[in-house]
């Protein structure tokens, strides 16, 4: 009985309802648009958000309908269940039955015969809708006409025109069953290994079995190759059914076979920018979960390192506000040198241009007492809230102001340092948002960190000659510092499987000191070579190919203008005329450029005399440039794919006597 009644009702309902009085009904509890009915307890999540019309405050207000007794309706859940049947039964096939004559195929309009057949077929268009088409017959693609193909779908359906060369406005001269492919096309064609020359003419079939236009030569099958339906899916092409082929009886090439995940060991000493870098490739590379889940804590970091900058600030300019005013006392005594009994000036009244106020100076105390006697580098939430008026203060006064103009003198200030306080006011808001400031940020963990990753396809290369590279291939990155393998062992051994170590060191050092393990104030340059050559030359990586990143170029630019080369005396053999002549004909990237060029072969130079003859790669990197960044990195993927083929023809055993005269099966 209940069935008759629902049957009944839902006619009445389709008969005198149109679709804003159906949505009305449905929200007879509220006037505002709403997804949920909390009369009830029935959830309108599931169907009506496959409403046709938009659910929005300014349509509903745009379409209301006049006042009608069915404003003071309330359904019960029988009525909403029919509700949703309705609209459902609406966007059916059955209700809205395409008509043959809407669907062109390569030009020409459907009979009902052809589209019977494409509905009914294994494979068929997924949400077919009016409009024109084109359809490979012969490998089953499918797309909107002047598109890429979206779809595959059963292949050799005898339905629509012939397909035309320009279906879907092709421009790279490279053919595939006569039709002129995208540009996206050919690029998956080319990362698979398919060599494509302009003009180049495929025939493609079903199972992906791909030969040269007539000659009847079978070349590969792009389906069988390991990886396709991750890279189809990586350039938003279509990939054919899992059941429509079986990889497991096709042919992969031997440059696609499946191979391990490539390890690559980022390394370099403190401020060398391997933490740049790392956080470089995580944006460069991968969808940034692995910062985004730990944003609020990058926050609290940047923030508490503001608090350790300050602190440094302030010891600063007790510094000089003491330094300043022993000079004033000097002069002072030397003028009244000779006049007795005249009284110097009370020292609680001297003041200088670094001078706080009697409450600037307890709110300094305090801080530095603070920072002191904190056991942690970064504090918590509350404390920051509570005491960031504070430190905005602080950070104002004048006196700060004066010290800060000296920050080059404070060698504990880093440049980081200045970045962050000159924006001191907008990161201490509860709002502040670290995203734009990850990459400058200083204090994360110096223990190992590991990101898996794969190099997505360049956009700004549409051809390749020669070998292709593979972009499906997976390489994980893992990030330490120098002084924490140098003499660790244990952790030494768990990089013995690397593929390739990148050594960073940061081409500003040569002027900066460093205090060592035994206390003493050296070179930075010299102490980064003492610890680039531990690396090259422990037995763990003596089959590893290094690459040296010469970093923060873009310091370096800046500082070989005014400081020279030789202030690191393993430089000192460095010849450049620095007459101002001289410096204004070469300019600054030239001068910059011939550093890095002699930087470069001196550690060339190096590593050829501690390895007996092997060979270094170097790169510069400004590590704060993503483009910089990403092509240090790609530079590192192709000397392990260059290593990895040389090895082939390069190994004693391929060589060996054995290898020719063998009596085992091969």
């Amino acid at each position: 009985m209940s069935r008759i009644v629902y049957d009944n009702w839902e006619r009445l309902v389709v008969a005198t309802l149109r679709r804003e009085q159906l949505w009305e009904l449905s929200h007879a509890h509220s006037r505002t648009p709403s997804v949920s009915s909390s009369g009830s307890g029935f959830s309108f999540s599931s169907p009506f958000l496959e409403l046709p019309f938009d659910f929005s405050s300014s349509w509903y207000q745009q379409n209301s309908v006049r006042e009608t007794h069915i404003r003071g309706y309330k359904a019960n859940d029988l009525e909403v269940a029919a509700l949703a049947g309705i609209i459902k039964a609406e966007k059916s096939p059955e209700v809205r039955k395409l008509a043959p004559e809407d669907i062109f195929v390569n030009g020409k309009a459907l009979t009902s015969r052809e589209l019977a057949l494409l509905q009914s077929c294994r494979y068929p268009p997924k949400k077919l809708t009016p409009g024109n088409y084109w359809y490979d017959r012969v490998s089953g693609f499918w797309g909107k006409q002047g598109r890429k193909p979206s779809q595959m779908i059963s292949a050799q359906l005898d339905i629509g025109g012939r397909l035309e060369q320009h279906a879907s406005n092709g421009n790279t001269l490279v053919f595939v069953n006569g039709r002129e492919i995208t540009r996206v096309e050919l690029r998956m064609l080319q990362f698979a290994g398919v060599k494509c020359y302009r003009d180049t003419r495929w025939w493609m079939y079903e199972d992906g079995v791909y030969e040269e236009e007539g000659t009847n030569n079978t070349r590969g099958n792009i389906w069988g190759k390991v990886g396709m339906k991750l890279l189809c899916s990586m350039l938003s092409l279509p990939s054919p059914p899992k059941s429509s082929y079986t990889p497991g009886e096709l042919s992969v090439p031997d440059h696609f076979e499946q191979r391990a995940i490539q390890k690559i060991l980022l390394i370099g000493c403190r401020g060398s920018g391997t933490s740049t870098i790392f956080k470089q490739a995580i944006f460069l590379y991968t969808d940034q979960t692995s910062l985004l889940d730990e944003f609020e804590h990058i926050k609290l970091l940047i923030q508490s390192n503001l608090y350790h900058y300050m602190s440094i600030l302030l010891e600063g300019r007790e510094h000089f506000e003491e330094e300043n005013l022993n000079e004033s006392r000097r002069k002072r005594s030397a003028d009244k040198q000779g006049f007795a009994g005249t009284r110097d000036a009370d020292a609680s009244d001297e003041k200088c241009i670094y001078s706080f106020s009697p409450r600037m100076k307890a709110l300094s105390d305090w801080l530095l007492y603070i920072k002191a006697s904190s056991s942690s580098d970064v504090f918590p939430s509350a404390f920051i809230k509570s005491s960031a008026p504070l430190l905005k203060e602080l950070w104002s006064d004048p006196a700060t102001q004066q010290t800060f103009n000296r920050r080059s003198e404070l060698k504990e200030l880093s440049s980081a340092a200045n970045y962050f306080l000159n924006r001191a006011v907008d990161i201490l808001k509860p709002d502040y948002d670290p995203s734009k400031d990850i990459l400058y940020a200083e204090g994360f963990p110096s223990s190992p960190s590991y990101l898996d990753f794969s190099f997505p396809p360049p956009h700004n290369n549409e051809y390749y000659n020669g070998d292709q590279l593979d972009f499906t291939r997976r390489y994980q990155l893992i990030r330490s510092t120098s002084n924490r393998v140098e003499n660790n062992n244990k952790l030494l051994e768990k990089f013995g499987d690397v593929q390739m170590v990148v050594f960073c060191i940061s081409l500003s050092d040569y002027d900066e000191f460093v205090i060592d393990e035994n206390g003493v104030s050296v070179n930075k340059m010299m102490h980064d070579r003492k610890c680039f050559e531990s690396m090259v030359t422990n037995p763990l990586f003596d089959q590893t190919p290094f690459l040296l990143l010469l970093t923060k170029y873009d310091l370096f630019e800046q500082k070989i203008e005014h400081v020279p080369l030789d202030k690191c005396d393993w430089f000192n053999d460095f010849l450049l005329d620095r007459s101002v002549n001289s410096y204004r004909r070469l300019g600054a990237s030239d001068v910059a450029g011939k550093g890095f060029y002699y930087i470069s072969v001196k550690f060339k130079d190096l590593y050829n005399t501690l390895t007996s003859g092997k060979k270094l790669y170097v790169a510069k990197v400004a590590c704060l440039e993503q483009e910089s960044t990403d092509a240090a990195l790609r530079y590192a993927r192709e000397i392990l794919e260059w290593e990895e083929e040389t090895s082939k023809y390069y190994d004693t055993d391929y060589f060996s006597e054995d290898s020719f005269y063998s009596d085992e099966d091969s």
